[in-house]
């Protein structure tokens, strides 16, 4: 499935600015302006509309920037998965099942969770004879 070139484009450059902001020298930026923008309310002698406007435009860049944040999570997130979907596929002991498991209803999920679960407890259980096995020879 193709995504439309604008699409593309915009999602290029929320990943270049959560790339962006996700750099130190970025909160040392913010923080640099926060510092100057309550100098100069000081001198001014904090006129309510400059404390205001400041409000407005900190919550906007917050909203803006939550978004930015998740956009970013999301990509990262599905690259992750999509190369541990590969992994999967290609271990031959692998249950193919969990491949895009993320995409099951709840019900398969907690009864894959419930398997494997199962299976984890045998495996340390067959360890923990062999290794009693393996004390008492």
């Amino acid at each position: 499935m193709k995504t439309p070139s604008s699409q593309r484009g915009v999602s290029r450059i929320l990943h270049w600015i959560g790339d962006l902001t996700s750099r130190s020298s970025a909160s040392l930026v913010a923080m640099i302006v926060v510092i100057i923008f309550v100098v100069i309310l000081a001198i001014r002698g904090f006129p309510a509309n400059w404390e205001s406007a400041f409000s407005a435009a900190a919550s906007a860049v917050t909203l803006v920037m939550l978004f930015i944040i998740q956009h970013t999570q999301s990509r990262h997130q599905t690259a992750l998965q999509l190369k541990l979907d590969e992994l999967i596929r290609t271990s031959p002991v692998a249950d193919d099942q969990l491949v895009r498991i993320e995409s099951a209803d709840a019900s398969e999920i907690d009864e894959l969770a419930r398997s494997q679960q199962a299976l984890h407890e045998s495996i340390r259980d067959s360890d923990s004879v062999d290794t009693n096995h393996s004390a008492g020879e």
